[in-house]
């Protein structure tokens, strides 16, 4: 296994910071954005302070795919996707080698 997917973050024993720690040295992480709350029930600076905070808890040093924990549903509002795109375009670029 070389990808954990998805990093379901309201699943018992799923906590996304302890997950890197433990084992981002030997996996990669897909997921961990909250489609089943945060998404479709959030505002856009909810969906904001969730895409931020996964970066910040598995970004650090690589292996970290942004992505909802599964699909994206149909009770979730155009504007909370846009949210989610805008969010990780503003916080999730990893600095360039050399740059």
């Amino acid at each position: 296994m070389e990808v954990l997917n998805p990093i379901q973050v309201t699943a018992h024993g799923m906590d996304p910071a302890k997950l890197k720690s433990e084992y981002g040295h030997q996996l990669s992480f897909c997921g961990g954005i909250d489609q089943r709350h945060v998404l479709p029930n959030g505002t856009l600076e909810d969906v904001e302070a969730e895409v931020r905070r996964r970066i910040l808890e598995m970004g650090q040093g690589g292996g970290y795919i942004l992505a909802p924990t599964h699909d994206i549903q149909a009770d979730t509002s155009v504007e909370n996707v846009l949210a989610l795109f805008d969010a990780a375009d503003r916080w999730g670029v990893y600095p360039l080698a050399g740059a």
